[in-house]
């Protein structure tokens, strides 16, 4: 059993896409906290210190792109790795997340649940490297 289970902040307001995350990710041994929007994420955040963010870019209120950016400008929140998991694939999405600081961008309707499980447990093992 691991020392400490690592934690993971999902950003997403696809209710029934959170929910097969959150069980997902539970399911490799993961404590997961979920927000609907960027105001529910900032509680979160004040409350855990996640090991991985997985941000939706389409949100309620305010565009993940702009969370991401208030992430990355904060010294509390700006070392923690954020995959972009969006609908939006064009190239020029793509490569603004990645720009904005995203260590990945996924889009859902290229890749499954067991795929994103893998990428989050292929960032936090490079994260402890």
């Amino acid at each position: 059993m691991p020392r400490s289970t690592k934690k993971v902040l999902v950003i997403e307001d696809d209710k029934n896409l959170v929910r097969l995350l959150k069980d997902a990710l539970e399911g490799g041994q993961y404590t997961v906290s979920l927000a609907l929007d960027w105001k529910e994420a900032k509680s979160h955040l004040q409350k855990l210190r996640p090991d991985i963010i997985l941000l939706d870019i389409l949100l309620p209120g305010e565009s993940g792109f702009d969370v991401l950016r208030q992430l990355k400008a904060h010294a509390d929140t700006k070392n923690i790795p954020v995959v972009i998991l969006s609908n939006l694939g064009q190239e020029q999405e793509i490569r603004t997340g990645m720009d904005l600081g995203a260590v990945d961008y996924l889009v859902k309707a290229d890749i499954a649940i067991d795929q994103v499980v893998h990428k989050v447990q292929q960032v936090l093992k490079g994260k402890r490297a």
